[in-house]
């Protein structure tokens, strides 16, 4: 049985759309968590449940909300994309009612004046319109108003008064006084707004959206005797070989078998340098191969690579609100009945009490309703969002919704996990200490000869290093493995042994002095392997989980933002991470921790600083980051587990995007607040104009109109922004 009901929304563009549905759709899901909203694609999702809903119910709701819904099954492949209508249809009639608009004004000044084409600012004394010109006003009206009245008769049918509401009210008071070219411009000016605005949301979409393209459609499909076979990306299983050619683009998510290259993984990850790739390397679909060929071993189809989660969580994030998007919405529905009832009062009441010409009150309302409209201050909040949410994608952050856009310009805590978060999660050599007249050399050629066949960590660590060192590696003979302890092996001639501390004292060649080397080494929580021969110790290597480059600078930049406390916490043992925490400046350590301690641990921070992140990698480290206010998952090397449970994932596993991520928090948060203030003072000073008599239709369209583009530019300033 599916696990929802999908369908394809046609009318759904914002996430207002969205809350229409909402209202429209939870009396009949029964829960609203049973709902979710893909609004690049057009998508809605009803999970099954209680009560049991069929799709035709569905249908039905949606088409009371003015949309149309078709069950996604019967979508065509190439249907999920919007038709002309839909894309181009409120461009087309804005454009419509722009030039209708101008026809009827050209017309009407050639024959009646400038003055009296201009009309009498409802004074009662318009000029009677020309015939051709009332026609193209009447079409600029219907153009312009198009979408705008169906969505105010179902406020009326609602009892929810909107903007699209006060606008249809406006356009009509002014036709019924006679002001045509004022009710005209009003309907073209409304729905360039809303023209705008859709165009601007989309702009900050389509940043995101441009992640949809980048992945081939073909990969090359190596066959059994060599040759490659092109076939589509969605045929090919986990398991099978593909060859990516210099310059091509990654079909799926994989791992190199074969082969060394350079890879430009910023379409994923947000880094701005290729990264070199070999055999075991972990490649991403969507990323461009560099100059040497590569054959890849897949690990995920085609609907689950690291690039279709990215792609599912910006859809899924859109239809998040953020908190202050939410109180605008709230605060719409109080405003917009106010404005409309005072519209009423100002246009009733003081010609009942004498007080005035009733045409002149009546033309004051309609300025009301005009400057009144709640359109700048409702597009103000999600435009900065969405614009927000595309620069934090483009710079490899991945936020999965407004609602946590927020949330990091108020940390006051950060708990880190340690490995694999603060560390590299894998062993690398600290040092190498020969003895007994030994050079490193020949340890080193001792090492990689016997380690040359390890699957173990430690043994590939070392080979590593060896071979980075470029040591030449001889060919060892009568290699043994001693059971839990090490290796034996005949290395130039000469029989050599590996092992650890323990082996070392069973074989009796320990010495005081190597004894207390060897104990320093292991209380600073480092590994220690130990090299000899029949007769003495050559020397050992120290090994330790390295810490990230960056995660030094990431802390101090954490601090400067004003973090208070940082914590790291780590199921590793404890004087290993109390050395990591000094080196790289951590406040408080728990270690030795349980899933169930690291929850414990976030629930007691959380208590003592309210607004806390927990970053973590792993598995064991989904359970703390579901329990704090925010989680934030390491994306590149981070289990699927933890990166469902967080809210943000950092795509480069970049510790240093932390910083920037509060600091463009603060920024959405700091515009959001400058569109509101600026949206609500604007409006503030034109009520008291209107009031006052010396406010116009024509200066509150101005006023309108300027507010809108001023929101929506501020927002789109986010687009700029960059790590």
């Amino acid at each position: 049985m599916a696990e929802a009901l999908e369908f394809r929304i046609h009318g759904m563009d914002c996430a207002d759309e969205v809350a229409i549905l909402r209202r429209d759709l939870e009396p009949v899901v029964g829960r609203p968590e049973r709902l979710s909203f893909d609004i690049i694609r057009g998508k809605m999702s009803v999970a099954i449940g209680t009560p049991e809903v069929t799709s035709n119910r569905i249908v039905e709701a949606v088409a009371r909300a003015g949309m149309r819904a078709v069950p996604w099954q019967d979508v065509q492949p190439h249907a999920a994309e919007r038709d002309f209508w839909e894309r181009r249809g409120r461009t087309l009639l804005t454009v419509i009612s722009g030039v209708a608009c101008a026809l009827g004004f050209a017309l009407h000044a050639r024959s009646a004046g400038v003055q009296a084409a201009l009309g009498s600012e409802g004074a009662g004394l318009a000029e009677a319109v020309p015939v051709l010109s009332a026609v193209f006003y009447t079409v600029a009206i219907i153009a312009g108003a198009w979408f705008v009245v169906p969505r105010a008769w179902r406020a009326v049918r609602r009892m929810r008064p909107d903007m699209n509401l006060l606008m249809t009210l406006a356009v009509i008071g002014a036709v019924g006084i006679g002001e045509w070219f004022e009710a005209a411009v009003v309907a073209f000016l409304f729905a360039f707004s809303l023209a705008l605005e859709s165009w601007s949301v989309g702009r900050a979409r389509r940043a995101v959206e441009a992640l949809l393209a980048i992945a081939p459609p073909v990969a090359r499909l190596l066959n059994t005797d060599g040759t490659a076979a092109e076939v589509p990306a969605e045929q090919v299983q986990v398991g099978a070989r593909i060859l990516v050619k210099p310059g091509d683009r990654f079909p799926l998510d994989g791992t190199v078998a074969r082969g060394v290259s350079h890879v430009n993984q910023a379409p994923i990850t947000g880094e701005s340098l290729p990264v070199e790739k070999a055999e075991g390397s972990e490649v991403f679909a969507g990323t461009i191969n560099g100059d040497g060929a590569l054959d890849v071993e897949v690990t995920r189809l085609v609907g689950e690579t690291t690039l279709a989660q990215i792609i599912r969580m910006v859809s899924e994030a859109q239809s998040r609100r953020a908190a202050s998007e939410q109180w605008v919405d709230r605060f719409a529905q109080i405003y917009t009945p106010v404005i409309l009832a005072a519209a009423i009062a100002i246009a009733v009441i003081p010609p009942i009490v004498g007080f005035g010409d009733a045409s002149d009150w009546f033309y004051r309302a309609l300025v009301l309703l005009v400057i009144g409209c709640p359109c700048a201050l409702v597009i103000s909040t999600p435009v900065s969002i969405v614009a927000s949410l595309a620069a934090a994608a483009k710079n490899g952050v991945l936020v999965k919704g407004g609602t946590f856009m927020e949330v990091p310009a108020r940390l006051q805590a950060v708990a880190m996990d340690k490995t694999g978060t603060l560390t590299m999660g894998t062993p690398q050599v600290v040092d190498v200490v020969p003895l007994s007249g030994h050079s490193e050399d020949e340890l080193l050629r001792a090492i990689g000869a016997m380690e040359a066949r390890s699957d173990h960590p430690l043994g590939r660590a070392v080979t590593g290093y060896v071979q980075r060192k470029g040591v030449d590696i001889p060919a060892a003979t009568d290699v043994r493995a001693v059971q839990g302890r090490g290796i034996t092996a005949i290395v130039d001639g000469r029989r050599y042994w590996l092992g650890s501390h323990r082996y070392l004292e069973e074989l009796g060649q320990e010495t005081p002095q190597i004894h207390d080397e060897l104990e320093a080494r292991s209380s600073a929580g480092r590994t220690v392997v130990v090299v000899g021969t029949d007769d003495h110790v050559s020397g050992f290597v120290t090994l330790a989980d390295a810490i990230r480059p960056e995660a030094v600078s990431a802390v101090r930049a954490l601090r400067e933002t004003g973090i208070a406390h940082i914590v790291m916490l780590t199921g590793d043992n404890l004087p290993t991470a109390e050395r990591i925490a000094r080196e790289i400046g951590i406040d408080e350590v728990h270690a030795e921790l349980l899933p169930a301690d690291k929850v414990r641990a976030v629930e007691e921070l959380v208590q003592k600083y309210a607004i806390v992140a927990m970053i973590g990698d792993g598995v064991n480290d989904a359970p703390a980051m579901g329990r704090a206010t925010v989680g934030i998952a390491m994306g590149a090397a981070g289990s699927d587990a933890a990166i469902e449970a967080a809210d943000i994932a950092l795509m480069s596993d970049d510790l240093s995007k932390l910083a920037w991520l509060i600091r463009h928090s603060r920024r959405t948060l700091a515009i959001v607040r400058q569109n509101v203030a600026l949206s609500l003072g604007i409006k503030a000073l034109f009520v008291i104009l209107t009031f006052t008599g010396h406010a116009s239709l024509w200066a509150a369209i101005a006023g309108d109109m300027g507010v809108s583009l001023l929101v929506i530019a501020n927002a789109l300033r986010l687009l700029r922004a960059s790590a």
